[in-house]
């Protein structure tokens, strides 16, 4: 009768995928109706469901290789699939060929990113990710989407999606390296400007949802390659 108990524990983490899968899902039928900024608010709940599925089986230690495996393949139709065909559907069906082939290069370069992840993961620093996580990258997709619905960007700029999207799909297989913020310095001496910098991103989020959500992940986004443009002379320098 013990037993029970520790099973249904296990099988939590996998609800927070599956519910990951199903927002995905959603997102993908939002889309192909129509629905582009439910699509794309979906690919964000999707979000928060893959970030609470390995903290609660970190937290109820019940880890697993299936729960690895099956994570990964839910962020492919979550975090590849769903914006690759919000992506098409918002614009890229009026590129032709190009919309096509941009949005087929989201979904392959992401589960590149995903397979060399899982490769790496025991080889990997667990504070750095190698290349933008797809997850960041099909956020930044969906905001994408958001910012131009509310400005009417798309008759003008709608390229640009297109161009950003080609951009984020190489930096997913690139080996630059970007912050994971799974072990945050927690110390009484940097608590405080954490404290500070998550007040501030939230306050500007409540004001300004769209805005606020697309400052955060473009700095982010931008923060590895500014970074790599930093240290290519050292690295450079002991090459020779």
């Amino acid at each position: 009768m013990r037993t029970k108990p520790a099973n249904l524990v296990y099988i939590l983490p996998n609800i927070f995928t599956s519910a990951s899968i199903f927002s995905g899902v959603l997102s993908i039928i939002s889309a192909v109706n129509g629905e582009f900024s439910k699509a794309a608010w979906l690919i964000l709940l999707a979000l928060i469901f893959d970030g609470l599925d390995g903290r609660v089986a970190r937290l109820t230690n019940t880890c697993s290789r299936f729960g690895v495996e099956f994570d990964s393949l839910a962020d492919i139709v979550s975090f590849g699939v769903a914006p690759s065909i919000l992506m098409y559907l918002f614009i890229g069906n009026d590129f032709g060929r190009l919309g096509i082939a941009a949005s087929a290069l989201f979904v392959i370069f992401g589960a590149i990113r995903l397979a060399r992840f899982n490769v790496m993961t025991s080889k990997a620093e667990p504070s750095v990710f190698i290349g933008v996580p797809i997850p960041t990258a099909a956020v930044f997709i969906s905001l994408l989407v958001l910012l131009f619905q509310k400005y009417g960007f798309k008759a003008d700029y709608g390229a640009v999606i297109i161009a950003l999207s080609i951009i984020v799909s190489l930096l997913m297989v690139s080996n630059i390296r970007y912050p994971s913020f799974k072990k945050l310095d927690y110390s009484p001496k940097h608590v405080m400007k954490l404290f500070i910098v998550i007040l501030f991103m939230s306050l500007l989020i409540f004001m300004f949802p769209i805005e606020g959500f697309s400052l955060l992940f473009i700095v982010y986004i931008l923060y590895g390659p500014i970074r790599a443009l930093f240290l290519l002379p050292k690295y450079l320098s002991k090459k020779q």
